[in-house]
């Protein structure tokens, strides 16, 4: 089956964090096969160098980054290293998070403190290192990846929700804030996306059966159907969407 080409993601300048692996390579991958310049930030040294040689036959390869996103002065330093190489970044989709289980009763502050840096800071501090650019431009997408876990009330996630539901609030803030430059922000929220870490950690075959009974649709979310979303949300095609949440679930939540 073919898909959707956009011609306005041509030689984008785009980043991707966490895209190393999961959604995040898939992202890279979709916008590497639109002709985009795709550059992606992540930890895992040996998922990305991997990505990178499958894609490296590519109009424009990816190119990734190591950062350490926790690290606001190197996350800083890394944005102002790829805009003085590739110009300003018209594109920035904030995937990278983490989805460790917890229990309300176990955890303590710096735990705490950690997992909001994980989930929630570096959005906001990425979008901020990309803003100035996009204002100079007078245009540019920020999408921020949402999380179903918190609409669906989920167990052990009481602090990964919290963070991803804050990304809901930031990104209306956001766009509010920052329309007036043509800066466009939106919220992608992924449902129950079969990756190879949720298949390795929880998802099992009597799961699965019962997630699709649930759903609208039964069939499985892949990572690809979240960055179709993504391709479309930061195309011209998307021109007029701004300030909301799209969700990619199959109809897992009915709101």
């Amino acid at each position: 089956m073919a898909y959707a080409i956009y011609p306005t993601l041509l030689d984008k300048n785009v980043v991707v964090t966490g895209g190393g692996s999961g959604i995040g390579a898939a992202i890279v991958e979709a916008y590497v096969q639109q002709g985009a310049r795709v550059t992606f930030l992540d930890v895992a040294r040996a998922d990305s160098e991997a990505l990178v040689a499958s894609l490296a036959g590519a109009r424009n390869a990816p190119v990734f980054r190591y950062c350490d996103l926790t690290d606001i002065q190197a996350l800083n330093a890394t944005f102002a290293e790829i805009e003085a190489q590739t110009g300003p970044v018209e594109v920035l989709v904030n995937n990278a998070a983490n989805d460790d289980r917890h229990r309300p009763g176990e955890i303590s502050a710096a735990y705490w403190d950690q997992r909001i840096q994980v989930n929630l800071r570096h959005q906001y501090f990425c979008a901020q290192a990309v803003m100035g650019g996009m204002k100079r431009l007078g245009r540019g997408v920020i999408l921020n990846l949402g999380s179903i876990s918190w609409h669906l009330a989920q167990a052990d996630l009481s602090i990964y929700m919290t963070a991803k539901a804050g990304i809901e609030g930031m990104t209306r803030g956001l766009a509010r804030d920052l329309g007036g430059h043509g800066i466009r922000v939106n919220c992608i929220v992924p449902g129950a996306v079969r990756t190879p870490r949720q298949m390795k950690l929880w998802q099992t075959p009597e799961s699965e059966a019962q997630l699709l009974a649930t759903q609208c649709l039964h069939k499985r979310v892949d990572s690809v159907h979240v960055a179709r979303m993504a391709l479309f949300l930061s195309s011209d095609d998307a021109e007029c969407c701004t300030a909301r949440e799209y969700f990619v679930d199959a109809g897992w939540f009915g709101g």
